[in-house]
């Protein structure tokens, strides 16, 4: 039986023209040999298994030859490879610099590849740099690395430097498909894509990875049996998952999450995998960047038909809300709770990736009908019950909308939708006269938006647009006299209302002065600054309903003045204190003297 040899071994490029992926160097590398413009000491770095020892034994061989690529002239005498790894101390470098000393038996150039240079000391580091700087004509060093940044600056100062890239999945499949094919193995697109997505860039280890398939699945290669050898999650998974998480389907998602986990994989695996089958959903949303899945054919028909299904504005959620899991994975004392609770999240999202948000409803080509207030008179509770039952039992048509919403006029202000209906016949204890018909709100609810999307935007300037100007005719609003004394016991009596609910503040500004009427329906009041006046504006709402409900006059106007000599009022002497404390309760003065109280 003939020995068996492993595919990165078997299939190692003999020339430039097999090396993956690396187009832009070997390029380089052949005009150099070409035009004689080749450095004496150059350094490949990059990740591994990128080809970087393989280049240099195809430049070494290719020096010596003028030229011309022969794989089956391999110069062996001309070509010095030195494991830094294993050989890092002075001794070592001395004896390399003792056989640079010697020109080549046959060809031109003496060829010394370092593999992992970076493992020398510092002191091997030091004793190379002169040679490094000035070698023999004969000699040429090709330094290997996979952490340039452990290198010293004065070494690579002195090489020319060639950053080796990672292979791209799309390089790798097609040279796993190029192997499949001279192997005689049937390989599916995606299972070939799988193994090049797990190698990570590297050739070498999707050629491992390759062998490895093989040897479980025999001539045929699939898709399943790939992610069952390879221990890692189907694109059905999550093609599963998400269309859970689409119908809001939270036990089916659970379940499908607890049966990821009895298959032996963890749950940060589990939602990593799916923020990236979002992220992945997202670059199918738009024809540019459908380039940048680094799937099969098939896989990408299916990744299309379900980006149809969603919107931007969910996938984004969506990839915030798995990420957010992914960061807090690791410090996370449930961490299946917080992958469940993640879950959860996600089918929470509404179809269009929207949260539900009742301020953000825009109302189109709404007709709103205000009742004056004078249709309106006090009344007993019954006699508004029965004026309750008297209504047409047409109101209560029309899936059975008994009662009726009245959008109550107050001010002169833009009156606001009610998000609730106000029932006439519990909330207005009002006995209604001959009125003219009143129409109800017909609102047909748009669907609901988010506050910081796009939608609500133009849900703005739709509803400016269809926003209706409320013309009220003033002249059927109540407009009754009354007294100053009835204007100053309703002030008082809110004053005590607002300080027992916790306005002090406003409480105080208001009991500073007694209110008097300028004119029939200006009520005017002095404050001591503009502080106080300001308070006293910006909560005036109140004040001015209640006043105008109860003195039937909603033509009455607060003017407010600032006068500074005000002040003095409240700077009472201790006397004045006393005086005011005795005016208001006399007995006071008989507790002064009983225990003998100074002032």
């Amino acid at each position: 039986m003939e020995p068996f040899v492993v595919s990165a071994r078997k299939y190692r490029p003999q020339t430039f023209k097999d090396v993956v992926g690396q187009q832009a160097i070997t390029n380089t590398l052949l005009n150099a040999i070409q035009n004689n413009h080749l450095a004496q000491a150059l350094l490949f770095t990059g990740p591994r298994g990128v080809g970087k020892t393989t280049c240099a034994r195809i430049l070494a061989k290719m020096i010596n030859s003028d030229g011309e690529e022969n794989p089956e002239e391999d110069f062996a005498f001309n070509i010095f490879e030195l494991d830094a790894a294993s050989n890092n101390s002075v001794d070592g470098i001395r004896s390399l610099i003792d056989q640079v000393r010697i020109p080549p038996q046959v060809g031109k150039y003496k060829v010394y590849i370092i593999d992992e240079v970076h493992m020398l000391s510092q002191a091997a580091f030091n004793a190379f740099l002169k040679t490094l700087e000035e070698p023999p004509k004969h000699a040429i060093f090709i330094l290997a690395t996979t952490e340039k940044h452990k290198i010293i600056p004065t070494i690579l100062s002195r090489c020319q430097i060639f950053d080796f890239k990672r292979i791209t999945v799309k390089d790798a499949a097609e040279y796993l498909k190029y192997i499949a094919e001279n192997q005689g193995i049937e390989a599916d697109d995606d299972a070939l894509h799988i193994i090049a997505q797990k190698a990570d860039g590297a050739m070498r280890d999707a050629l491992s990875i390759f062998d490895r398939v093989v040897s479980f699945s025999g001539k045929q290669l699939t898709r399943k049996a790939v992610t069952e050898n390879l221990n890692v999650l189907d694109y059905d998974t999550y093609f599963e998952a998400t269309d859970h998480i689409l119908q809001n389907d939270i036990p089916s998602l659970l379940i499908l999450f607890n049966t990821t986990l009895s298959k032996g994989f963890d749950g940060h695996h589990f939602i990593i995998g799916l923020a990236s089958h979002f992220r992945d959903l997202m670059v199918c949303k738009h024809p540019n960047t459908v380039n940048l899945l680094e799937v099969g054919d098939e896989a990408k028909k299916r990744y299309q038909e379900q980006a149809q299904q969603t919107n931007n504005a969910f996938l984004l959620k969506a990839i915030d809300i798995a990420n957010t899991a992914d960061l807090n994975y690791k410090t996370s004392k449930n961490q299946r709770l917080l992958i469940e609770l993640a879950l959860m999240k996600l089918a929470s999202i509404t179809y269009d990736g929207e949260k539900k948000n009742p301020e953000s409803l825009a109302l189109s080509n709404q007709i709103i009908t205000l009742v004056p207030a004078s249709h309106f008179r006090e009344s007993k509770p019954k006699t508004s019950n029965t004026a309750a039952n008297t209504k047409p039992s047409a109101s209560k048509t029309n899936n059975e909308e008994a009662k009726e919403t009245v959008p109550v006029y107050t001010d002169n202000s833009t009156i606001a939708t009610p998000t609730k209906p106000i029932v006439a016949a519990k909330t207005v204890t009002k006995e209604v006269t001959a009125t003219p018909a009143i129409k109800k709100l017909n609102i047909n609810t748009p669907k609901r938006v988010s506050g910081l999307s796009l939608s609500s935007l133009k849900a703005k300037e739709q509803h400016k647009l269809n926003k209706v100007d409320v013309v009220v005719d003033e002249s059927t609003l109540p407009n009754d006299d009354f007294e100053v004394e009835r204007l100053q016991e309703l002030w008082s009596k809110f004053v005590d209302k607002i300080e027992a609910q916790g306005q002090r503040i406003l409480a105080s500004n208001l009991n500073s002065d007694t209110p008097v009427l300028k004119d029939r329906t200006t009520i005017s009041i002095q404050l001591a600054n503009d502080t106080m006046k300001k308070e006293v504006e910006r909560e005036k709402y109140d004040l001015m309903e209640y006043l105008k409900k109860e003195l039937n006059n909603y033509f009455i106007t607060l003017e407010i003045t600032v006068n500074e000599e005000a002040v003095k009022k409240f700077a009472f002497t201790p006397e004045e204190k006393y005086q005011k404390l005795r005016e208001k309760n006399p007995v006071i003065d008989l507790l002064r003297q009983e225990f003998d109280l100074s002032i």
